[in-house]
């Protein structure tokens, strides 16, 4: 009783499970969170499972020995402690319950004290095979197991065990993949008083930096709640990150620069391989966490997971794109080679739309190059980066590779200044995007700015409805428009009027809710004011003469009354002098304009100065050839997901070009820096 006045240890929530497994690991999770380890008390596996905790007072024998002779052990299985939890089977399914969610003991301090974080991992036990096989010692077996995992906590002992099952041929599946806390994710203990424990337990989690390989808490005084825009309630909190954090985050990237450089690109090749696994074990967190920051649909959050999860398996192929290339002979006696080489620290700046994707368009790219990487995820949703940042030190990326800070302007100006940055990649909007650029630039960065995003349909007369009107609808509302290649403007030409009515009826059968319901279409926008943004951008619209086919600027969610939600909105007679046309409203908008020809149409498209993507809807192949002729859009409409890693790896390593003749070297560094499509080069003789 007196550890519960000092430490307020959480239970589980209570829930319904797939199968028993689940369930297990759930409360095992949950509670190595907490600072507390779950043990199975009592079990039928067709029925029921009781959960304790292995962290009470008594022994498990029955030994008459006085209590100041016992000897307490850290992997003792103790079983006084009064939580309990229970897993029973209903049906088809297994539910959860809590039965007594106290304890009487203090938390663990951190994962290291967790008896099962002894246990080894799958590919371990693999290599302790293969090692015993071959007639290594056990002293052995374990000094090249720490070699490759410095933080392995197995002892003598355990190896012999296993090498005892080994040789008896007892080692199962279910021994292989036996459950292990992850260590990267912090003991969630706080220390207070009787009184106060519950209110600060309930308070939202602070967001932590990542630097050096371990998660700090900031001392920052300025702090940013994370929103979720479906319910308005606090999910986390941000303390933005200070100048000094900031700084021994580079500091950390900078010192574990050279080893990272002259590491084997096949190994770093081989820890994109363990990540994109350790993503896909779990999308679902993943996802989960999307959807409550961010307020994706839960389908759209998984396909943002997707997209990010592409560009780490195009990492895992670097090898091929950092080959140099050779020129024997290039004149009498001189052979010319080229080498690529990374460049250094590099940082990566995020928007709020695609919490995972962007980041692993980043840091995947720029650390598998052999950079070390600063990352800033936005201040509204750095929930998925965070959970990325663990998953990537569990694949083995080493300390100081990748860190994270948090903040908004003055941590970008930081970024932009710091004269140990080398090159940063940006995506967002206009007016940070061209300041960026220009104080990184002005520092002799190299910048890569993806900025704004205004797509383009032309519709011809002879398109086919159907298809035409099911990828409007899709490209228009989906993810709430809040993408830069959201199809926000729809050109008719001959007119609109026989596409409107068709249109309308199919934006109305989109469901609009939370994200975590399974059957919703759009999700909320991230927060009030942008829902404000584009109620505004929409009414200048209409009071400038467009006609108004749908509204979605009132809609009310039951249970989510406080919700930012917008739902489909269609305006038709849009012009070029209009604000909503002139602006990016990134919102479920979709602009109807009108063309008396395919000329006029695709004037119209140029002329716009964000010109991000362009389509056609056609079944005339001279309409189609023309419209691929004359178009000029700054990203074709193959998809920005496939085409952007090879910008990024080309903002991320340098080019040595090199003279040899007899005894002399000359050596050409070709540096470029893109803004948006334009590439600037410059040459600099050593």
């Amino acid at each position: 009783m007196e550890y519960m006045g000092q430490y307020k240890m959480l239970p589980p929530e209570s829930g319904t499970f797939q199968d028993r497994e689940e369930l297990i690991k759930y409360v095992r999770d949950f509670g190595a969170s907490q600072g507390y380890v779950v043990t199975i008390k009592k079990s039928r596996k067709d029925r029921r499972v009781i959960l304790g905790c292995d962290r009470g007072g008594v022994y498990r024998n029955r030994r008459k020995i006085e209590e100041s002779q016992r000897k307490r052990k850290a992997c003792s299985r103790l079983i006084n402690c009064p939580f309990e939890a229970i897993g029973k089977k209903e049906d088809d399914v297994w539910v959860l319950t809590i039965k007594n969610g106290d304890h009487n003991h203090e938390p663990l301090k951190d994962m290291s004290e967790h008896p099962y974080s002894r246990r080894f991992s799958e590919e371990e036990v693999r290599q302790i095979k293969m090692m015993t096989d071959a007639g290594v010692k056990p002293r052995q077996v374990l000094k090249a197991l720490k070699q490759s995992n410095p933080e392995l906590q197995s002892t003598p002992r355990h190896l012999y065990n296993l090498k005892a099952k080994i040789r008896l041929g007892n080692l199962s599946e279910k021994s292989l993949k036996s459950w292990r806390p992850n260590r990267s994710v912090p003991v969630n203990t706080r220390t207070t008083s009787s009184e106060g424990s519950l209110k600060q337990n309930n308070q939202p989690l602070k967001v932590p930096n990542f630097i050096g390989g371990k998660f700090v808490e900031s001392q920052g005084s300025t702090i940013i709640d994370v929103i979720n825009p479906a319910t308005q309630e606090v999910v986390s909190e941000v303390p933005l990150t200070t100048y000094e954090e900031f700084k021994d985050a580079v500091i950390a990237a900078k010192k574990a620069f050279p080893s990272w450089k002259n590491t084997p690109i096949a190994t770093r090749q081989r820890i994109m391989f363990k990540l994109q696994e350790l993503i896909h074990r779990d999308m679902d967190k993943l996802a989960m966490n999307i959807t409550l920051e961010q307020g994706k649909t839960l389908k759209g959050a998984q396909g943002d997971v997707l997209r990010g999860l592409e560009v780490v398996e195009h990492a895992c192929g670097m090898a091929t794109l950092q080959m140099g290339e050779f020129v024997p002979n290039a004149c009498n006696g001189i052979d010319t080679y080229c080498i690529r080489e990374p460049l250094g620290v590099c940082a990566g700046i995020c928007p709020f739309n695609f919490p995972a994707m962007i980041p692993l368009w980043m840091f995947p790219i720029a650390v598998t190059c052999g950079n070390t990487f600063v990352l800033k995820p936005c201040e509204k949703n750095p929930g998925a980066s965070m959970i990325l940042a663990a998953l990537a030190m569990e694949a083995g990326l080493p300390d100081g590779v990748l860190n994270i800070v948090h903040g908004t302007n003055d941590i970008v100006n930081y970024i932009c200044d710091d004269d140990d940055i080398k090159a940063i990649s940006f995506i967002g909007s206009d007016i940070a995007g061209m300041h960026i650029h220009a104080r990184a630039a002005a520092r002799g960065k190299r910048v890569q700015s993806n900025i704004g995003g205004k797509n383009h349909a032309i519709i011809m007369p002879d398109a086919s409805m159907d298809d035409t009107l099911n990828a409007l609808v899709a490209a228009g509302f989906g993810a709430a428009g809040q993408r830069c290649m959201a199809l926000s403007t729809a050109i008719f030409v001959g007119g609109s009027v026989a596409w409107e009515d068709e249109l309308v009826e199919r934006a109305k059968a989109l469901k609009v809710n939370a994200g975590t319901d399974p059957t919703a279409d759009i999700g909320p926008v991230i927060s009030k004011e942008v829902k404000d943004r584009i109620c505004r951008l929409v009414q200048s619209g209409v009071d400038n003469g467009a006609r108004l086919l749908l509204d979605g600027r009132n809609i009310v969610v039951p249970g989510y009354e406080k919700g930012s939600f917008v739902g489909p909105i269609i305006l038709c007679d849009v012009t070029v002098n209009m604000d909503c046309y002139k602006e990016e409203i990134f919102g479920p908008v979709l602009l109807c304009m009108q063309a008396d020809s395919l000329e006029e149409a695709i004037t119209i498209v140029n002329k716009n100065r964000y010109g991000n993507g362009a389509s056609i809807f056609t079944s005339s192949g001279v309409a189609a050839r023309k419209f691929q002729n004359d178009i000029d859009a700054g990203m074709s409409i193959e998809g920005m997901g496939m085409c952007l890693p090879i910008l990024l790896c080309g903002i991320h390593y340098r080019e040595r070009l090199c003279t040899a003749k007899q005894d002399v070297l000359m050596v050409v560094f070709l540096e470029s820096v893109s803004l948006n499509c334009i590439s600037i080069s410059d040459m600099e003789w050593v």
